[in-house]
């Protein structure tokens, strides 16, 4: 779910309401004990990455990767010493990458979906509203 989150906000408010948005997720995730430390580092890389590339584009495709470059890749290198230091995690880098990756990648296909749906109907109408238009 987390994922999905990540990839509707990056697109909808940019990178850096979208890594807040994250940072106070993974927080609540924590405070609620249906998280680990880990969720810090993946979401927000990811939330990031999704607003940055699609500010860059202006492409749903290309934010959806952004999500799993930095969730499934970046943030799951970030996140293995933090769970080496602070979990005693003794596995190799190379375990948190495909568990991240595919994480991610259910987040990102069922939020690109969600995307898709609305684009037409609600984003677009909204943007010329506020005279931002597409690039």
């Amino acid at each position: 779910m987390q994922h999905l989150i990540n990839l509707v906000s990056g697109v909808l408010v940019g990178p850096w309401w979208a890594l807040t948005q994250a940072f106070i997720t993974s927080l609540i995730r924590n405070l609620l004990g249906t998280g680990t430390i880990l969720a810090f580092p993946g979401s927000m890389i990811g939330a990031f990455c999704v607003g940055w590339v699609f500010q860059k584009t202006q492409k749903l495709i290309f934010a959806a990767f952004g999500e799993l470059i930095g969730t499934g890749i970046i943030g799951a290198i970030v996140a293995y010493p933090i769970a080496k230091w602070l979990m005693g995690a003794t596995g190799a880098i190379f375990l948190f990458i495909p568990s991240f990756f595919l994480s991610a990648l259910v987040g990102v296909v069922f939020g690109y979906i969600v995307l898709q749906s609305i684009w037409n109907r609600v984003i677009v109408p909204q943007k010329k509203r506020l005279g931002i238009g597409d690039k």
